[in-house]
């Protein structure tokens, strides 16, 4: 069975996506941006505002880079959210947005970017990465990058977010 690589990028982000899905459930809007506490020690660790904040950014910015039309990002998610972003423990509920808001833009950008791989012609994904440095070492062509950006990386930050769930007593998704 010949399947495009749209396809097979598009199969990992949907996976991701439902992981993500699962692992917000019982999470209280008022612990979204909260470190984690283990026995009265805080952890600083990325918390789910910033988990999915940061991810957000990833699914618009994968959009235009194999042509299709993306979601505008909100101003003060860049500045939230970047990997030169720090995760801050929201204390009083005013530094991040709220976790709908997060989780919608999270949730619509990555479900709009799971279609539009499945319809982008391989020849999209054979061209290189307009990165520069070692993001472009590491992963030389759009199809790389972007099979990172809906897998590895993803994950990676999802695995932040079940450990955050274990220790606040939410158990595994």
């Amino acid at each position: 069975m010949s399947r495009s690589l749209g396809n097979i990028i598009a199969d990992t982000l949907q996976l991701s996506v439902g992981y993500a899905e699962r692992l917000l459930k019982e999470v209280p809007a008022e612990h979204f941006g909260r470190f984690a506490r283990v026995g009265g020690t805080i952890v600083e660790s990325n918390h789910p505002a910033f988990i999915y904040g940061h991810l957000s950014l990833y699914a618009p910015k994968v959009l235009q880079q194999i042509g299709h039309p993306a979601p505008s990002v909100p101003e003060h998610f860049e500045h939230l959210f970047s990997k030169d972003a720090s995760c801050k423990d929201d204390e009083d509920g005013d530094l991040y947005p709220p976790m709908d808001e997060i989780t919608a833009f999270f949730f619509e950008g990555h479900r709009m970017l799971a279609g539009a791989l499945r319809g982008t012609p391989d020849a999209t994904f054979e061209q290189p990465n307009p990165a520069e440095g070692r993001m472009k070492q590491l992963f030389p062509t759009l199809g790389s990058v972007q099979t990172f950006y809906c897998g590895g990386h993803m994950m990676m930050h999802l695995g932040q977010m079940s450990a955050w769930r274990r220790m606040q007593g939410l158990g595994s998704a």
